[in-house]
Formats: structure tokens, C-alpha cells, sequence
């Protein structure tokens, strides 16, 4: 479904996606796949200390277990350049494992049982660099503009924004199998870029294209 000109998301299966796609489609591929660790939403509401946190919807395909190596293998044929969040727990099944530039997401969440920092596999030949952006239950690193959370696993449009300003180009074609709340496509609007994109749960990919509409409304992002 074309949400924007430049912004199209299917409710599918990612590999169902990916596979009408030739090699090297896209310029870059941001994903934010399951970890295989647990976490999705469904004891989300018991882990804040600081500040509350939110009670969500388990999602489709649950967290028990990671993206396998076809999934991998799928994503590195069809993108020239990928970044990969939670890598660091399926390491194991990336075609190519070594790599001198890893991004580290320092949630500045205080007193949980969360992790504090987030790490994406980069396939950029750069330093690892470090985003602080504060994500703990009603605590946001923008408490001017805070962000609805609608989603256990979502992160915020500014890690975004980010990761276009200093990997990608407007003109780039960008991949993500795993939408999820949508902050990556909000992103991808203000920024100018064309982004492809799956959900494979129906009522998250509702709520997601809702919060896009809601927020794209906007001439300017916070």
C-alpha cells in the first residue's frame, strides 16, 4: 500500500517482499528484526522502576527466535549496504560477521531491568559511533515533543533521523522488513528518501500507517 509517493508498506511476510525485488535493489537496508531474546510487549507493563511502563498487544511471530540465515541471506542480496539492530544476539547468522562499525544506542533508561544500550550491526567501513537519546517508559530524550508509544519493540523517530542523516542520501532506495511502529517510515518522509517496507501484524501495521498519517499531517517533524 502506497502510504506516501515514496513511502510504500505491505502487511506481509518480509521474505514474501524481498522476494520480488532483484540484487542490489536497494541502497541501504535499516532493519529492527525479533532478537529471539522474549521481548515482545507481552510482560513489557512489569519492567519500569523509574517511570510506568506501557501494557502492549504481543505481536505476530512472537520473540522467540531470531531472523534465521535465510532471512540474512535474503536481506544482503536484494541491499548494498545493511543496518541491523540486535545483532549482537543472532551474530551467528549473518552472511558477514565482522565489521569495524557497530552503532550503539545509549537509552540513558535508568533504574530498569532493561538493557541500557541497543547495538546495530553496521556494513559501513566507519568508526562505531553512539546515539543518547533517553527511551524509558514516559521519560523521552524530546519531553517536548513526546512520541506515542505504540509498539513494545519501537524506537524513536530521532535514532531515525539519525541513522538517514549520516548513512543515507534522499535519493536512496531503503528497505525495512520490519516496520513495526513506524517511526523508520516518519523518518524516511520528512527526510525525502523512498522507503519499501513490511508488517506482518495486521493490527500493528493499523496502528502504524494511523500514527504516519497523524504525525505526516505536519508541515515540519518536531
Amino acid at each position: 500500500m502506497n502510504w506516501t509517493d515514496k513511502i510504500t508498506v505491505t502487511n506481509e511476510d518480509c521474505m514474501e517482499l524481498m522476494g520480488r525485488y532483484s540484487d542490489g535493489w536497494f541502497d541501504l537496508a535499516i532493519v529492527d528484526p525479533p532478537y529471539g531474546i522474549g521481548e515482545d510487549g507481552s510482560s513489557n507493563k512489569t519492567r519500569g522502576k523509574l517511570a510506568k511502563s506501557k501494557d502492549y498487544k504481543a505481536y505476530s511471530g512472537n520473540d522467540k527466535e531470531p531472523p534465521n540465515k535465510e532471512f540474512f541471506k535474503e536481506l544482503f542480496r536484494v541491499s548494498k549496504n545493511q543496518i541491523i539492530w540486535g545483532a549482537n544476539h543472532y551474530i551467528e547468522n549473518l552472511p558477514y560477521q565482522n565489521s569495524p562499525c557497530w552503532i550503539v544506542w545509549n537509552k540513558e533508561n535508568g533504574e530498569t531491568d532493561f538493557a541500557d544500550c541497543e547495538l546495530a550491526w553496521c556494513s559501513f567501513k566507519t568508526a562505531v559511533r553512539i546515539f543518547d537519546f533517553r527511551w524509558q517508559g514516559m521519560l523521552q530524550g524530546n519531553m517536548k515533543n513526546k512520541e506515542n508509544r505504540i509498539h513494545p519493540n519501537q524506537k524513536p523517530v530521532a535514532l531515525y533521523n539519525w541513522l538517514l542523516d549520516r548513512y543515507a542520501n534522499p535519493d536512496f532506495k531503503i528497505l525495512d522488513t520490519h516496520l513495526g511502529s513506524g517511526s523508520h517510515a516518519i523518518a524516511a518522509h520528512y527526510f525525502g528518501c523512498e522507503l519499501v517496507a513490511s508488517e506482518l501484524d495486521t493490527e500493528y501495521y493499523e496502528a502504524s500507517h494511523k500514527r504516519f498519517k497523524t504525525i505526516t499531517s505536519q508541515s515540519k517533524l518536531f
